[in-house]
């Protein structure tokens, strides 16, 4: 064999070597809670699915990453993160100081206020709320906000899911609950809700939500930058309107 075409072979067996190794995704495997509709939550099928997931799923189409999204309970999402059970958490975690200390968060993906929801029938009053019980679910910014601002008026009851205080504010074992404006939104459109309504004006705190991911990580760079694409490209837009007629960004 001549020397021309013994680095031709050469070079056909390397790049044929290397290029599975080329075309190799990143594996990131994707926390959500899977019960905070309609941002996640499990259908029919078992698949997850809501707001949540389907940006997940884009930010990884811009990473080129070979994802999976899995399922955790709410209460130990954060635990699960720092044990490396997954990479990132994408499920409607607020930006907080103290959430901040133990990870990483990604720039902000949407924002999120806080509001009361009641009986339609009831004269509840957000104004005038002693000696009543009220829900929010666990370990979240609306069960933060009873704690600290109404546990000396009020009865406060926190639940491990979301729905799971909807169930009680259904039944009428509440007589109202403080969730996150745009699941309630969502809640208030589906049958079980339709007796339900917003009380009184929205409480702004500034909450940003962002993806959870550990301190130091350098896929919080490429996860900030994949988002910065979807935003840009419409992407973002599309799935926002699959679940919003208005803007939650």
């Amino acid at each position: 064999m001549s020397l021309k075409k013994a680095l031709a072979a050469a070079t056909l067996v390397a790049a044929t070597v290397s290029a599975p190794f080329a075309m190799a995704a990143d594996k990131v495997r994707i926390a959500t809670e899977g019960a905070y509709a309609p941002f996640n939550f499990i259908d029919e099928s078992g698949k997850l699915k809501g707001f949540d997931v389907d940006i997940a799923n884009a930010l990884c189409e811009k990473m080129k990453a070979d994802c999976t999204i899995v399922a955790q309970d709410w209460d130990g999402i954060i635990p699960g993160l720092m044990a490396r059970k997954y990479d990132a958490v994408i499920a409607s975690m607020s930006i907080t100081p103290e959430r901040s200390r133990v990870v990483d968060f990604s720039e902000p993906y949407y924002s999120n206020s806080l509001i009361f929801v009641a009986p339609k029938s009831s004269k509840f009053s957000p104004k005038s709320v002693d000696g009543k019980v009220i829900g929010a679910q666990r370990a979240t910014i609306a069960g933060q906000y009873l704690e600290d601002n109404l546990a000396d008026k009020v009865t406060v009851k926190l639940y491990d899911t979301q729905d799971n205080a909807y169930l009680d504010l259904a039944s009428g074992r509440l007589d109202a609950i403080v969730s996150d404006q745009l699941p309630a939104y969502d809640w208030l459109r589906s049958e079980d809700g339709q007796a339900f309504e917003f009380k009184g004006e929205k409480i702004d705190i500034d909450d940003k939500i962002g993806i959870a991911i550990r301190k130091n990580d350098k896929l919080r760079e490429k996860m900030n930058k994949a988002l910065q694409d979807i935003l840009a490209d419409g992407t973002y837009d599309r799935i926002n309107a699959k679940y919003f007629p208005f803007s939650i960004y």
